[in-house]
């Protein structure tokens, strides 16, 4: 298990989204586009959007009580919280600093991992060795983005894609032989740095009156080779990952991915031989959360009865630079 020196498990699951919803119907007041040709394309009816005050670390936090509540733990009892995230509330602090610091979590350090939509997964990876390696007992992995708030509502391309929201895995060691974490594969490719991309804010490029009135601080992106790559690639990496432990697309029971469109969820899933009904898209009520797809869409399996203890799930993203990830877990509780 790539290094894992004792069983471990995910063990509570919370999952917050912000009340305000924005439909495809309020998308055409906004910009020139229709709820059928969204629907179509990307499989979203609707999206959560935070009100002005709420900001990613609000997200986060909401999540994480839910996934202590599940437990019946406190925060005092974690020992690391990693948050991922594209969105945090500031370039620094990092937003775990906040989080910690409102949970409560006096025992635990943190930081933010910056993976785009791949980031929970590689969250997940991080937090199964810190575990894994007895070094910690309980790590909150949280996936929070406030996409709203770095998305151009000028650009129907993107507009229409995202939406807010988190979600929190409490990971933990196991205590059951043959359930928890399975393994995991991760890569990058720069060579698609350009391709899904907020151009400004950084050391390349710092803001200036120019970079604001090129809305340079906004999502750009090529969505037909981010399609093409995503399609590609979290296939293959998944198909990789079941195929380094001897298993094969029919040993699992559900398969949670990335939900950045239903069409890549799909033409992955075929790819697979993965029958549809095997898979979590719960896309069209919660948009591309980016880090909060994966977990929102777990809490949602939990709640649905979908997922169950002794069940194989596999995780699976794609996301911009290029980032892939892929986990498998049994599912323990």
């Amino acid at each position: 298990m790539g290094g894992i020196l004792r069983n471990v498990k995910i063990s509570a699951v919370g999952a917050w989204v912000p009340p305000r919803v924005l439909t495809n119907q309020d998308l055409e007041k906004i910009v020139d586009t229709t709820s059928d040709w969204i629907l179509e394309r990307t499989g979203i009816q609707q999206r959560h959007i935070a009100d002005p005050e709420i900001a990613t670390s609000d997200m986060a936090i909401e999540a994480a009580k839910l996934a202590l509540a599940e437990r019946g733990t406190t925060a005092e009892d974690v020992e690391a919280i990693i948050v991922c995230t594209v969105t945090p509330d500031h370039m620094f602090p990092s937003t775990a600093c906040i989080v910690q610091n409102k949970l409560g979590a006096k025992h635990a350090w943190g930081f933010d991992l910056i993976a785009a939509c791949s980031s929970f997964v590689y969250g997940l990876t991080t937090a199964a060795h810190l575990v894994g390696a007895g070094t910690h007992k309980k790590v909150l992995v949280i996936g929070a983005d406030t996409m709203s708030r770095i998305i151009d509502y000028q650009d129907r391309a993107t507009c229409v894609l995202f939406g807010d929201g988190a979600g929190a895995f409490l990971i933990e060691p196991g205590d059951e032989d043959g359930l928890g974490f399975v393994g995991f594969k991760n890569e990058i490719d720069g060579s698609g740095c350009d391709v899904l991309k907020m151009p400004a804010g950084g050391s390349r490029m710092p803001p200036t009156h120019e970079t604001i009135d090129k809305r340079l601080h906004y999502v750009h992106q090529d969505g037909q080779q981010v399609f093409k790559f995503a399609v590609r690639r979290m296939g293959e990496v998944s198909a990789s990952l079941l195929a380094q432990h001897g298993l094969k697309p029919s040993d699992v029971k559900l398969m949670v991915p990335h939900q950045a469109n239903r069409r890549i969820i799909q033409a992955c899933a075929d790819r697979l031989g993965m029958p549809i009904e095997n898979v979590l898209i719960n896309i069209e009520r919660y948009g591309n959360t980016t880090a909060g797809t994966i977990p929102i869409a777990t809490r949602e399996a939990l709640d649905t009865g979908r997922l169950k203890k002794g069940d194989l799930v596999l995780f699976a993203a794609v996301g911009a630079g290029f980032t892939v990830g892929a986990n498998l877990w049994r599912w323990a509780y």
